[in-house]
């Protein structure tokens, strides 16, 4: 009788657990963790704002017209009562050139620098620097 009444209580009796496993909400919570760490933040620091420029109240009339395209196409020309048709230039030697005797026909002229919005900035400063190195001192850049 005795085995009867022990298989009616079924040996040890099963125990349910009242705790909360909470080792996986960890593991998910160090992986959240290092991808967190490891994918960079959406405002990137190389993004510079730059200022917006506000018209002159009287921009030139007479000017030499520097125009920088975004496929390296460079071209120059006078505007103004001189004016003279763009001529495209193979190249910036040439264009430093044609730079250099339009300023000696026409030295009291500014140079205006054209810069399409997806040409190279650093060839915009560059062209900048060398005008300036040729004893250009009104050099401008315009805008829309």
């Amino acid at each position: 009788m005795a085995s009867f009444s022990s298989s009616m209580r079924g040996g040890r009796g099963r125990k349910f657990k009242s705790e909360i496993n909470v080792v996986p909400y960890i593991d998910v919570m160090l992986v959240l963790l290092i991808i967190f760490m490891v994918v960079p933040p959406a405002n990137s620091p190389s993004v510079i704002n730059l200022p917006s420029a506000e018209k002159s109240a009287l921009p030139p009339d007479d000017f030499i017209q520097v125009v920088l395209k975004p496929n390296a196409t460079l071209s120059i020309g006078v505007n103004g009562k001189n004016s003279s048709a763009p001529q495209d230039m193979p190249d910036r030697t040439a264009l430093l050139r044609a730079l250099r005797t339009m300023h000696a026909d026409h030295p009291a002229y500014p140079v205006m620098i054209a810069g399409d919005k997806d040409a190279k900035y650093d060839d915009v400063i560059q062209l900048i620097s060398e005008a300036k190195k040729m004893g250009i001192n009104r050099v401008g850049l315009a805008t829309k």
